[in-house]
C-alpha cells in the first residue's frame, strides 16, 4: 500500500523551538512496537497516498489528551507547532483532515487493534518500574452513551441517582504506581463482580473492590491468580449498632483509603480526557475509546513517575 512519507523537513523548526511535554512524551516508550500493531492499516481516501496510521494514532491521543473533536484536531494539527513534531510533521507540509482520523477509529475496530495497543504500551510503561508490586485496585464507572438509539448501551439506575444509558468500563490499576493494567467495556447493566473477573492480572496481590466484588466468583478469580481479596463489608456481627458501626469502621477504613485511588483516575479521564461520554455508538467504537483515553492516561502517568 503506498503512503505518504513525512516528517523529511525536520531541519525547519528552529533550534529555539520551545520543548513541550510531548516532546517528553515521544521518548517515553518505544513507537516502533506500536508501529508495528498499525502496519495492517491503510486509511487512504479513493486517489489519495495513505497517511502512516501512527501518526495518526499520535494525534487521536491528542484529541484525548486536550479534549479535541476530529474538526478541532485537524485545526490544531495545522496550526500547533508541539502538535506537529509529536505527530511527525514538519512545519510546512500538510496534515490530516478530520476524516482521516474518522477511517482510522473505523480500521482499528475492525482489526481490533485497541486493546493490543493499550497491551503493547501499558507492557512497556509497566516494565520501566522497579517497585515490587503490592497490590491491585478494581473498580467500574459508567460513562453515558453517544445516542439513546445506541443498541449496544443498556439502561442503569443507582439508588438516587437518574438512570444512565451507556456503557460500564471496568478497570484494574496497580496500586503503587496507579498505571491502568486491564480494561474491559461492557453495557452499563453487566455486574461489576461478573465482568471484574475478566480483568485481575496475575499476581495481583492485595486485590481492592467495593462491596459489588462480593461474592464466591469474584474471590476464586483473585485467588487463582494468587491475589488475596480485600473487599469492602456492609454487614458484620454485633452487639448493637454503635458496636456494628465501629468494626464496619475498623474493616473497611484501610480498605478505602487504598481503593479511594481508582477514583481519581476516573476523574481525571472523565474530566480531562472527555470520558464523560461516548463520542460514537456502538460497543467496537466505545471500548475503542476508552482504550484510547487509558493509553492517554498510562502515558501522562508513565511521564511523571519517570520525572519523579
Amino acid at each position: 500500500m503506498a503512503r505518504r512519507t513525512i516528517g523529511q523537513e525536520r531541519f525547519t523548526f528552529s533550534a529555539g523551538d520551545k520543548r513541550s511535554e510531548l516532546d517528553a512524551l515521544l521518548e517515553l516508550i518505544d513507537w516502533r512496537e506500536v508501529d508495528t500493531l498499525l502496519s495492517p492499516i491503510s486509511d487512504a481516501a479513493k486517489g489519495e497516498q495513505a497517511w502512516p496510521p501512527l501518526c495518526l494514532l499520535k494525534a487521536l491521543l491528542l484529541a484525548r489528551w486536550y479534549d479535541l473533536s476530529d474538526v478541532k484536531l485537524a485545526e490544531a494539527l495545522d496550526d500547533r507547532a508541539s502538535f506537529r513534531r509529536f505527530c511527525g510533521f514538519s512545519k510546512t507540509e500538510p496534515t490530516p483532515e478530520r476524516t482521516a482520523f474518522v477511517r482510522l477509529r473505523r480500521a482499528l475496530g475492525k482489526l481490533d487493534l485497541g486493546e493490543k495497543l493499550f497491551a503493547a504500551i501499558t507492557a512497556q510503561l509497566c516494565a520501566q518500574q522497579v517497585s515490587v508490586k503490592q497490590g491491585t485496585l478494581v473498580d467500574a464507572t459508567i460513562i453515558a452513551s453517544a445516542s439513546k438509539d445506541d443498541e449496544d448501551a443498556r439502561w442503569i439506575k443507582h439508588r438516587n441517582r437518574k438512570a444512565v444509558h451507556g456503557y460500564k468500563a471496568h478497570v484494574a490499576c496497580d496500586e503503587d504506581t496507579a498505571l491502568i493494567e486491564k480494561v474491559v467495556v461492557t453495557p452499563a447493566n453487566v455486574n461489576d463482580g461478573k465482568a471484574g473477573c475478566g480483568i485481575i492480572p496475575e499476581n495481583p496481590g492485595d486485590v481492592y473492590a467495593d462491596s459489588a466484588y462480593r461474592g464466591p466468583r469474584f474471590r476464586d478469580a483473585v485467588e487463582q491468580r494468587g491475589g488475596r481479596v480485600r473487599v469492602v463489608v456492609t454487614a458484620v456481627w454485633a452487639r448493637d449498632e454503635d458496636d456494628g458501626a465501629a468494626k464496619l469502621k475498623a474493616i473497611n477504613g484501610p480498605i478505602h483509603k487504598v481503593r479511594c485511588r481508582i477514583e481519581k483516575i476516573f476523574g481525571t479521564c472523565k474530566h480531562h480526557y472527555g470520558l464523560r461520554r461516548m463520542a460514537h455508538r456502538g460497543i467496537v467504537k466505545a471500548t475503542l475509546q476508552v482504550m484510547l483515553t487509558a493509553i492517554a492516561y498510562n502515558l501522562k502517568r508513565g511521564l511523571n513517575l519517570q520525572r519523579a
